[in-house]
């Protein structure tokens, strides 16, 4: 019913975890092997990998965690898969690029399991450089979220690990790396969560995986991107706005010379009437729907009034997308794998990270699904076909896209999973600071060192109130829990959040997942900058 279906440039991230590991914190980086052939032993304890951090903590394969695990592990069955990362070429729809990716597809095969079930992913290691796996928007048990330095040891090259754990929850999920700037090469791939009880009708699915391309074209590598981005704007006109933001020249043609390896990928003057006016930093050359350019799109084919479900992911690394399908209203029924009540609208805003689910009556012929790069002045595209016709070209903007558009703030969440009203019992505030100016991107103007704890206990009502003072937006991103916009009754249940410039967020969740999570923008290049930081449980 439902299926149809370069030189190593060290991010902040890896450098302070090594200073770490020297200074006895209890932080493990880099390590081999975890166990017997490379695998590692899911059954806790510090051979898989996890961290205690500062004393007074919760271990992330400690016996809460164990705990937790046992509450969520109930029944269902297990689903066996592995997974190998690869150096590989890719054919984008007529460049082909040698990028990282799993097996040789972009997006990776995508993992399809059902709420209840246990997943036992192996992931082998191929690559020339250590890797992991974070499962994005999964409350999963802890030492199995995939953080490098935090939660668990680095996958050796050579090595492998396997990531067993419960899957609680239904919906549209993914995963990717928590490795530098990983997720901005080919190492990506949706993870969809069958509902056992699936309340919606529908003919056919697809999956729709949206991203930004810069790996292997002309040279250039994510690395060398954020080593350009690094130095910073200090040396370089500003146009007069000394805002720390970009200014309003376009820059995206700049010397080479910054980058070190490709033509310079320094993005100026994105502007957005919806995220302000340094939309992005990155100046991707190609942006994809499931792997491929817009004039090479990919084809989804169904007939005349089928009833389709469109899961849309954002696995870009520094691009906000504007997603509408031509010639159809959308009406959305989950965002970050949650339902909410129904709604509809022409387009929607997703940014790094988001996801959500739209149902569509399709129409007699053949239509653009056109996710425009917002403020980039590009976009992606991929065709649905029902009918015959001549396919849309790549310059094609359906009029849906100056329609209604829907931001996660006009939804409420479905009844069955709206979060109780009640009183937080602890507030974490967080300013959002830094700039293009000097690159220095954090919380509180503090970047991200492993031993960061911002402490909550079991069993409390959590208010995250995020205050943005910079002059670029941030798509904000909690590990392991998923919470409801606040200031709103009824405010619908996320994981990824768009905080504007110069705005603020409030979000409230319930602490019920123990151990060490990640938050941070997901922005890979904000991110490595250093704007990460960490909720802690207390033992």
């Amino acid at each position: 019913m439902r299926k149809n279906a370069s030189p190593r440039v060290p991010s902040r991230r890896s450098v302070l975890g090594a200073a770490a590991a020297v200074a006895g914190t209890g932080i493990l980086t880099a390590c081999s092997d975890a166990g017997p052939g490379g695998r590692g032993d899911h059954g806790g304890g510090h051979g898989q990998g996890g961290a205690s951090g500062p004393e007074g903590y919760v271990d992330p394969a400690g016996k809460e965690v164990a705990a937790a695990e046992k509450e969520r592990g109930r029944g269902g069955r297990t689903r066996e898969v592995r997974l190998t990362a690869v150096e590989t070429k890719v054919d984008l729809g007529g460049p082909t690029v040698r990028t990282w990716a799993y097996g040789d597809r972009l997006p990776g095969k995508e993992v399809r399991v059902t709420a209840g079930d246990t997943l036992a992913l192996t992931l082998a290691n191929h690559l020339p450089r250590a890797t992991s796996l974070h499962w994005h928007g999964i409350a999963l048990r802890n030492d199995m979220d995939g953080v490098p330095g935090l939660t668990q040891q680095d996958i050796r090259p050579g090595a492998d690990f396997t990531y067993r754990f419960a899957v609680p929850h239904p919906g549209t999920y993914w995963f990717h790396p928590h490795s530098g700037t990983q997720q901005d090469r080919g190492l990506y791939a949706p993870l969809i969560v069958e509902d056992p009880k699936e309340p919606l009708k529908y003919d056919k699915e697809w999956v729709i995986v949206l991203d930004d391309w810069v790996d292997g074209v002309d040279g250039s590598t994510p690395d060398a991107v954020l080593a350009e981005l690094s130095k910073g704007m200090a040396d370089h006109d500003m146009g007069g706005d000394d805002s720390g933001g970009h200014g309003g020249h376009d820059m995206s043609n700049m010397s080479s010379s910054a980058a070190g390896s490709g033509p310079s990928r320094m993005m100026m003057g994105a502007k957005s009437d919806l995220l302000g006016g340094d939309a992005g930093d990155v100046a991707y050359p190609h942006y994809l729907v499931n792997g491929r350019t817009a004039e090479a799109p990919s084809q989804f084919r169904a007939r005349p009034g089928d009833r389709i479900r469109l899961r849309i992911i954002n696995a870009g690394g520094d691009t906000a997308f504007r997603v509408a399908l031509g010639g159809h209203e959308m009406t959305v029924t989950h965002t970050d794998g949650f339902p909410v009540r129904h709604a509809k609208t022409d387009a929607l805003l997703l940014g790094m990270g988001e996801r959500y689910d739209v149902l569509v009556t399709a129409e007699d012929g053949v239509f653009p699904l056109t996710a425009l790069a917002e403020g980039k002045k590009a976009a992606a595209l991929a065709v649905l076909r029902t009918g015959g016709g001549a396919p849309p070209t790549a310059s094609t903007r359906p009029d849906e896209l100056k329609g209604r558009l829907l931001t996660a703030d006009k939804l409420r969440a479905h009844e069955s999973v709206a979060l109780p009203s009640r009183k937080p019992d602890r507030t974490i505030g967080l300013r959002l600071t830094g700039g293009m100016a000097e690159y220095d991107w954090a919380f509180d103007e503090k970047p991200y060192a492993p031993g960061q704890r911002h402490p909550v206990r079991a069993g409390e009502r959590v208010r995250l109130t995020f205050a943005n003072a910079t002059s670029m937006w941030h798509p904000v991103h909690l590990h392991g829990h998923t919470f409801a916009l606040a200031g709103v009754r009824g405010g619908p249940r996320k994981d990824t959040a768009i905080i504007v410039p110069n705005g603020s967020l409030s979000v409230d969740f319930d602490a019920d997942n123990p151990g060490l999570w990640m938050i941070h923008c997901h922005n890979v290049y904000h991110a490595e900058a250093g704007m990460m930081t960490v909720l802690g449980y207390r033992a």
